[in-house]
């Protein structure tokens, strides 16, 4: 149903009707109901369903703009301000084990001052931290002063019990990617945002927000590379995970491993634990693959490919190499260099120098992947959605919030395709392709 554009009230109501419509259909075509916010996550095939996830994604933009068309102006503001505190609030109940105490209690839930004799926290400081959350939809308050999950709340949850966390609290975030995320994010991230204002205004004092906050004039890679911050490189390694959860064809296709000869190599540049290569692996075994890396994450490879794959490492089809990438790259002549979500953490000056160092290497028909997300202009020419929503509707929320985190960081960047075909010209590179997807590949050939 179209409403006449001068009616963006309507207009917004109408897509929020019609997709909660579409949204139920489909549960009950499947004989389900749809999740309830009361209930921990459990996830189901029609939670990636693409028809659930487009209406999702159309319900999410029309309330978000409805909230942002209606409400007070003063109130909008002041709210934006503090989310601050949604950092700090999810991060601690994450420091604390919150969500691993509230998922052994069950249901029942349990009363703050429980919650403080098991943490160590006074109980109305927690009170007060989960009753903020819980107004926000995550926790549930079952009672007065006494909480239990709900279904965005048990995402907090680790991998592991409390007595594993309490047995081996430098392991607490292992596989866990979404806390690991959330503790970066209430310390690191956190941290370097109160430099970012700073840098904007005279970005020549420092190489990143994070060198000001941290005082230091290393890299967030190097500075996790030194004694005594082991525990945050674990973090990392630990929220990085989460890339493990991308479709594996996003990789495959973009490979075309099935085009290409018997022993051809692929390199995976920046790979950490080589993730990425054990999915192109699994569908391309006759070809050969290097995982490269820093000395840390090349350590983490070698756990995970005893673990998943031994054998792969045993006879040398799968190798895993330790390799800065802003130095010359030493494989020549591979048929395929990719770098998996590593350029946006860079400034355009150092991308182009990681990019210029695999060039040399690079034969006539190799090819250079970049997987990355795309950035979009909000602009009318790229429209794409219903009126009045803004035209890049979908994803771009999260985009944006981690090109910010990557410019807090290491002055990163997400980029629009021209931006990536730009960098690729200035590094000897001719981008032919960009195929869309959760991650885009971009696919580029010598210049």
């Amino acid at each position: 149903m179209t409403t006449k554009q001068s009616d963006p009230l309507k207009a917004l109501v109408d897509i929020i009707s019609s997709q909660t419509a579409v949204l139920q259909s489909t549960y009950a075509q499947n004989n389900s109901e749809f999740p309830s916010l009361n209930t921990p996550f459990q996830p189901t095939a029609l939670e990636f369903d693409p028809n659930v996830t487009a209406a999702r994604n159309l319900i999410i933009a029309a309330a978000t703009q409805l909230i942002a068309t209606v409400q007070s102006p003063i109130e909008f503001v002041a709210s934006s301000m503090g989310g601050v505190y949604d950092t700090v609030t999810l991060g601690l109940m994450v420091d604390i084990n919150v969500p691993e105490i509230l998922k052994e209690a069950g249901t029942q839930g349990l009363h703050v001052d429980q919650l403080a004799s098991a943490t160590g926290v006074d109980s109305s400081y927690l009170s007060r931290v989960l009753r903020y959350l819980a107004i926000r939809h995550v926790f549930k308050e079952v009672s007065p002063d006494v909480f239990t999950h709900n279904r965005l709340s048990s995402m907090l949850t680790k991998a592991k019990s409390l007595k594993e966390i309490k047995e081996d609290p430098n392991a607490r975030f292992d596989n866990a990617p979404i806390a690991a995320s959330l503790h970066m994010g209430s310390t690191q991230i956190l941290n370097s945002s109160t430099a970012l204002i700073s840098f904007i205004k005279n970005p020549k004092q420092a190489s990143a927000p994070f060198n000001m906050a941290y005082k230091t004039s290393q890299t967030m890679f190097e500075w996790m590379e030194k004694s005594g911050n082991g525990f945050e490189a674990r973090v990392f390694t630990a929220a990085m995970k989460v890339n493990d959860e991308n479709p594996p064809e996003i990789y495959t296709s973009s490979i075309q491993g099935n085009t290409l000869k018997p022993n051809d190599t692929i390199v995976d540049v920046g790979g950490g634990r080589g993730s990425v290569t054990f999915a192109l692996h699994k569908a391309y075994p006759k070809l050969r693959y290097v995982v490269q890396d820093l000395d840390q994450q090349i350590a983490a490879a070698k756990k995970f490919w005893d673990e998943k794959d031994a054998e792969a490492i045993k006879t040398g089809q799968v190798q895993l190499r330790v390799h800065d990438f802003f130095t010359p790259q030493p494989i020549k002549d591979a048929a395929v260099y990719f770098l998996c979500v590593v350029i946006h953490d860079w400034s355009d000056e150092d991308a182009r120098k990681i990019l210029s160092n695999i060039r040399p290497a690079a034969g006539a028909h190799s090819k250079l992947v970049l997987y990355e997300m795309v950035a979009e202009h909000i602009t009318e020419s790229h429209a794409s959605a219903p009126y009045p929503l803004l035209p890049d509707y979908a994803g771009a929320g999260f985009l944006t919030i981690l090109d910010i985190a990557m410019l807090s960081f290491y002055n990163g960047k997400e980029r629009t395709s021209e931006e990536y075909a730009k960098l690729g010209r200035e590094s000897g590179w001719q981008l032919e392709e960009v195929k869309p997807g959760k991650l885009s590949a971009l696919i580029f050939t010598p210049i």
